[in-house]
């Protein structure tokens, strides 16, 4: 038996999108951009998958930039917001003494800037610890160039991003936000209806003084399939989202830019997406992004004339079937494993994701060794796998290297049955078992 068990890495393409994008691999293979008859029906696949994702999202058409996938998105989103006040105050920035103060939720930045029209605070910008590395990674870049300083907030023990210490982190400089919607590894939902409101309060009060906005982005990659994507209930202005995460292909992705957001490109050639996004258009992956919320969009039965309320009821009971099975996994493994504790809240979780920690043994022999039993699983982002690094989330909730080296993430897709927990929960008892015997960190047990 195979059990596949990672859908947080990645999805099989849903059947109705692969029927749907075959036919622009073959006959419809113009160049969107083209005016000629073989262009003309591109461009009219192209603006209806836009249409299929704005409904999706409760957004316009307009206001969607697709991308190559959630990283590009996330770029866009964070390095396109960043440039805005740059460019509004003198150009750029020359190379800056920096030190990594990450840890004290401190900005990189230990100098001021000389080279701007004065006076001029850098751009301010608030993540959190646990932010996947698109987000990160493209943070800490724009210190090391110097220009933005950071804050990053630290979660709390259940893994949730507190919306006080947002409210508390905010400066007079700061002009971007970005929290996570669902996060990677350990599943944990974050408020960001709650943060989006708080902020929309903070900007009516700095607006009135003469101020500037606050924007909020949020990734939500790991949350499209299973949660609310209504923007205006979300009360975001950027959202990312990515296509083999919702059973569409890999290599697209999409950006909501909400209207009057300050955007810049950072990318130059053609006038593609509206000038957000150089580069011919990845027309199949495209239309399998619009099909696949399609699919979603119909399975959820949301309508977007509704309360806002109301379309979160309808994706919940939606989402009972995974959420029951998901539930039975985690307390399967807890009951009939001893040393084991899940990772993240229990409650304010995916419906899809249990992450567990093993005392005394590493994640990745886990891994390896549910791998040749034919299931598939993994020790957290499928972007840092070839990494030897600790998990981050991990790190920035339990402060543990051990639980960080030793936890493991199991994600349900819509083929999970209960059958295949079943297999996958003996093999993990018959792997972890083992490996505790010749663990030089102990902790044999009976099971």
């Amino acid at each position: 038996m195979k059990v596949y068990l990672d859908y947080g890495a990645t999805t099989p393409v849903k059947s109705e999108v692969l029927t749907a994008l075959l036919p622009y691999l073959k006959e419809n293979f113009g160049n969107p951009s083209s005016i000629h008859e073989w262009g003309r029906i591109a461009r009219a696949a192209v603006d209806e998958a836009r249409e299929k994702t704005a409904k999706f999202l409760n957004a316009d058409a307009a206001e969607i930039v697709f991308t190559s996938g959630g990283t590009e998105a996330d770029n866009l989103a964070i390095r396109g917001l960043i440039r805005n006040p740059l460019e509004e105050n003198g150009g750029q920035l020359g190379n800056q003494k920096i030190e990594n103060s990450q840890s004290n939720n401190q900005s990189l930045i230990s100098k001021p800037i000389s080279n701007f029209q004065q006076p001029f605070s850098l751009p301010h910008i608030i993540t959190s610890q646990i932010e996947h590395h698109a987000v990160l990674n493209t943070c800490k870049a724009l210190e090391k160039e110097g220009l933005a300083e950071v804050t990053y907030i630290k979660p709390n023990r259940d893994g949730i991003i507190e919306t006080e210490k947002i409210k508390k982190a905010i400066k007079k400089n700061t002009v971007l936000v970005s929290i996570m919607y669902v996060n990677n590894e350990i599943g944990t939902v974050q408020p960001i209806r709650e943060i989006g409101k708080m902020i929309e309060k903070e900007n009516s009060s700095r607006l009135a003084v003469g101020g500037k906005r606050i924007y909020f982005h949020t990734d939500a990659v790991q949350a499209a399939e299973y949660l609310p994507m209504d923007v205006d209930f979300l009360h975001v202005d950027l959202l990312t989202i990515s296509g083999h995460k919702i059973g569409a292909s890999k290599g697209i992705g999409a950006l909501y830019i909400k209207k009057g957001t300050p955007i810049k490109n950072i990318s130059f050639g053609g006038e593609q997406e509206m000038g957000f996004r150089a580069g011919t258009e990845n027309i199949t992956g495209i239309i399998a992004l619009g099909k696949a919320v399609s699919v979603i969009n119909q399975k959820s039965e949301i309508s977007f004339e509704s309360e806002p309320e109301g379309s979160s009821l309808r994706v919940e009971d939606r989402n009972q079937k995974i959420k029951g099975l998901r539930d039975y996994l985690i307390n399967k493994v807890l009951k009939e494993i001893s040393e084991v504790e899940l990772n993240g809240s229990k409650e304010l979780r995916s419906p899809n994701n249990a992450n567990f920690y093993f005392k005394y043994i590493e994640g990745e022999s886990i891994v390896i060794a549910m791998d040749l039993e034919g299931v598939g699983c993994s020790t957290g982002s499928a972007c840092t796998s070839q990494s030897l690094e600790p998990s981050h989330v991990i790190m920035a909730t339990y402060s543990d290297p051990k639980r960080a080296a030793g936890s493991v993430r199991f994600t349900l897709g819509d083929k999970t049955t209960k059958e295949e927990l079943d297999y996958a929960v003996k093999k993990i008892r018959k792997v972890v078992d083992r490996l505790r015997e010749i663990s030089p960190y102990g902790g044999n047990n009976d099971n």
